[in-house]
């Protein structure tokens, strides 16, 4: 999958991966609709975004999760 709208660049917000090479984190965008905001709310927050960049996050952030190991807690491994 080839990711039009996310940037990468060392010199730019530590390296995080960003909409477009704006200052707005990958991170921030899948954070806001993690808590709920609606696509619309975060469009009204971040006037610079497009509503496909808010796609292209989540679909950047999925794949992100699906090329990786996460050190999650496994039920089995809960002592309580």
């Amino acid at each position: 999958m080839e990711f039009t709208r996310i940037t990468v660049d060392p010199t730019q917000m530590g390296g995080v991966p960003c909409v477009r090479g704006l200052r707005i984190p990958v991170a921030t965008v899948v954070g806001m609709l993690a808590e709920g905001m609606q696509r619309h709310e975060i469009l009204e927050r971040y006037p610079d975004l497009e509503l496909d960049d808010v796609r292209e996050s989540l679909l950047f952030a999925a794949a992100a999760v699906s090329n990786r190991e996460l050190p999650l807690r496994h039920e089995a491994d809960d002592p309580s």
